[in-house]
């Protein structure tokens, strides 16, 4: 069974509490949370008081991805959520192990994020080290945006760089996700299925997260 996992960013932040607690009622599996600094996308979204919410109200394990810079001076306060996975961009680090070896001495799992148009070969030194590639299959910033259909063949690609390196790292795909390619993206390997708008913008949520489960199975 494949990682379904909402992207609070496109929940009703006017009602978060209520929308938290339809995640923790539903066969979900995961929080995914998205924060982002105005600098390394061009967006804003929330910092630590907003992830306190979570850590309060969540019953299911926390995702937290960094979209920002310099975010070795930011891993301390969001682990203060107690978050499974913290996840970082490869785009927007200087020393990926530095910042990888901080993540797990705090005994958190450690993402790596690449974004659609950075190489998969740049994963390649990392790739028995993390615990997570994230792939974007949208450009990061904003959600709601259409999924980039060459993701599929990066995402093979990663299936295939992870095997020949016999690593057990998990691959999360993030960004564009619904129920017309989710069948398709856990067949190429996915294990983790970030979905957001296709998720909240639909008339029963808990009805679209079980159909993302059913169709992920393969």
């Amino acid at each position: 069974m494949k990682i379904i996992a909402p992207s609070m960013l496109s929940s009703d932040f006017g009602r978060l509490i209520d929308e938290i607690e339809l995640i923790n009622k539903s066969n979900a599996d995961w929080f995914h949370l998205d924060i982002m600094d105005g600098v390394f996308v061009p967006n804003i979204t929330f910092g630590s008081p907003v992830l306190d919410i979570f850590k309060y109200y969540a019953k299911k394990p926390l995702d937290v991805h960094l979209m920002i810079v310099n975010p070795e001076n930011y891993i301390d306060k969001f682990s203060s959520c107690n978050p499974d996975t913290i996840t970082i961009h490869l785009e927007a680090v200087k020393d990926v192990r530095a910042v990888v070896k901080m993540i797990k001495n705090l005994n958190i799992k450690a993402g790596l994020a690449i974004n659609p148009d950075t190489p998969i070969k740049y994963l390649e030194p990392y790739i028995n080290e993390i615990d997570m590639v994230c792939l974007m299959g949208v450009f990061p910033g904003f959600s709601g945006q259409k999924f980039i259909n060459e993701t599929n063949s990066r995402l093979r690609d990663i299936k295939n760089l992870i095997e020949s390196k016999k690593s057990k790292v998990l691959i999360q795909v993030d960004g564009g996700v619904d129920l017309s390619n989710v069948k398709e993206l856990s067949k190429l390997g996915a294990d983790i299925l970030v979905s957001g708008s296709c998720i909240f913008k639909s008339k029963n949520p808990n009805t679209t997260i079980d159909s993302l489960k059913k169709e992920s199975k393969v």
